[in-house]
This record gives C-alpha cells, structure tokens and sequence, in this order.
C-alpha cells in the first residue's frame, strides 16, 4: 500500500504540473490571436484545467472502474465553486461580468441539472439501471456543441484585448502542449490505478475515493489557476477558468467517454451529490446577481458550505 501512495502522489504531481504546462503553452498560443481573457478562460484555460478529469476518466472507463468518472465530475464541479471560488475571493473581491452572471453561470446551471437527469433517468421506469449510456452520452456532447457555438459567438461580439507580447513562441508553445498533456495522460493512469488499489485495501467505495482524493487531485490546476489569477487581479481568468472547466468536465469528460468508449455506471451515487452540484452553481449565480462580484463573505460561506457537503461524504463514507 505504501507503494500505491507514492505512486498515487507521483501521479498527481504530473497531473498538476503536466496541466500546468499545458495551460502555459497554450495560453501564449492565444495570446498570438489577441483573444479575450474570459474567452481564453473558457475554453483553452479550461480545457487545459480539465484535461486530467478527462483522463481520469478514460482511464477509469477503461480500467473498468466507470464509476469513478461521476465521482471525479461531481467531485470536481463542487470543489472548483465551493472551495476555489470561495478561497479566490477570500484573497481579494472578485468583480464579474453582466455577461458571466446572466449568460455563463446559468449554462453551468444548465449542465449540472442536464447530468442529473441522464443519471436518474430510471425514476421513470424503474427496469432501467442507473448508467449514462451512448444515448445520454450524446445528448451531452449535444448540448456541449451549443454551448461551443456560444463561445464562438461571444468570441466575435466581445472586444478584443491590447496588443500583448506572446510568453513564448510559436514552436515553444506547441511543445509544452505536447509536454503538457503527456504528463497529464501518464499522471492519470498512476492516479486511476492506485486510488482503486487503495480503495479496495482500505475496503472503501470507488464513491468515496473519487469525491475526495481523485476529485481534489485532478481540482488541483483549477486551484492553482484561480487562486494565482485571483491574487494578480486576473478576475476573468479565475471564474472563467472554473465556469468553463465545470461545463468542460460534463460535456467532455462525461459525454465523450460515455458516447466513444462505454456505458458509464452512476453506481452509488444519489440525488444527493447530484443536488450538492446544482446548487453549488445556483448559489454562485446568487451570490453574483446584484451586486456582481464576489466578496470575502461571499467566499466564507461557499466554503461553509464545502464543509458542510464533504462532511456529509466523508461519515457516509465511514459508517
């Protein structure tokens, strides 16, 4: 088992550093294109910052451990709002966007309740097991095509940003993506394999290891990320990167596994967790609403409110 722990803290260590780099690279890649900050948040942050939920996720599928890949989307989504939000805005107030209020907190609304009927599609017939299937896997990806034609949209109305040096070049820039997601894939097949070995020792559920560990493992980019941008003033960086790694995670590493690979099993995992998820990203669009922004006692009581949710994962998970 100690073995499983290195290899466990080794995986991670590439996970995050792996993203790190990727993020890096892709970053100065857009930076040649003059994108907007909340763009690049939305989608090349944000995918940079999801890419090891998405292969944690393959791997788990893969590995025969598909209920990992709900645990580890579920996991994630609460953390990145609950705990990173909460924890940014503690360092300094975070101003937010009409656009970002009215637009992109919904959508993220949109696509929590979205992964909760697909898992609980059964409550109308009973015979149905709870798996999200190709079906479900392609109504995701569906709703994920939408949410990519908005950002197209949004990229052409919005203005763009000053004329900034690129950190790197053009070549530099595409071998740290390489890097990057080399460190990622490799990282995610350490975590997925020793988690599972460590759940079984210890005899607790894939549920519970994939909501803790590997849910907080693979937060770990979202974390650095938004706290790093939080703390440079960078506020569209630090929401957009959670806003879009939260739709990211449902509509990439849940819909193409799920449509691509195979069934994905809900497993142990009730309205609940689920609930937990929606209502994280309806108390963020609360919380932003009138005055737009987030305050530090808007970031104490999302984190009240993380430790309310992962006090009730954690005795579940012991008793």
């Amino acid at each position: 088992m100690l073995l499983n722990i290195v290899l466990l803290v080794v995986g991670f260590i590439l996970l995050i550093k792996g993203a790190d780099i990727f993020v890096d690279g892709a970053s100065s890649l857009a930076e040649n294109f003059k994108v907007p900050k909340m763009v690049i948040a939305l989608t090349i942050v944000a995918f940079g910052t999801s890419a090891p939920e998405l292969a944690v996720s393959v791997q788990a599928i893969l590995k025969g451990s598909s209920e990992m890949v709900i645990g580890n989307v579920v996991g994630s989504n609460i953390l990145n709002i609950l705990l990173i939000l909460g924890l940014s805005s503690l360092f300094s107030p975070m101003g937010v966007k009409d656009d970002t209020v009215h637009k992109e907190i919904p959508l993220t609304i949109l696509f929590s309740t979205l992964l909760m009927a697909v898992c609980f599609d059964n409550m109308f017939d009973h015979k149905i097991i709870n798996v999200i299937s190709r079906t479900d896997g392609l109504i995701i990806i569906l709703f994920f095509a939408i949410f990519i034609y908005y950002l197209v949209s949004v990229m052409k109305n919005r203005d763009k940003e000053k004329d900034t040096k690129p950190k790197y070049n053009l070549m530099l820039s595409i071998v740290l993506l390489l890097l990057g997601l080399g460190g990622i894939v490799l990282g995610s097949n350490f975590v997925v394999e020793n988690a599972s070995s460590i759940a079984k020792i210890l005899g607790v559920s894939d549920k519970m290891i994939s909501l803790t560990i590997v849910a907080f493992g693979t937060s770990l980019p979202e974390l650095v990320t938004s706290v790093q941008a939080s703390r440079k003033g960078e506020n569209d960086i630090a929401i957009g990167n959670i806003i879009g790694s939260n739709i990211f995670n449902i509509g990439m590493v849940i819909g193409i596994p799920a449509f691509f690979i195979n069934n994905v099993k809900v497993g142990g995992f009730n309205y609940i967790d689920m609930t937990a998820m929606i209502l994280s990203a309806v108390l963020l669009y609360f919380l932003t609403r009138k005055e737009h922004k987030l305050n530090r006692i808007s970031g104490i009581i999302m984190l009240l409110m993380f430790v309310i949710y992962y006090t009730y994962v954690v005795v579940g998970g012991l008793l």
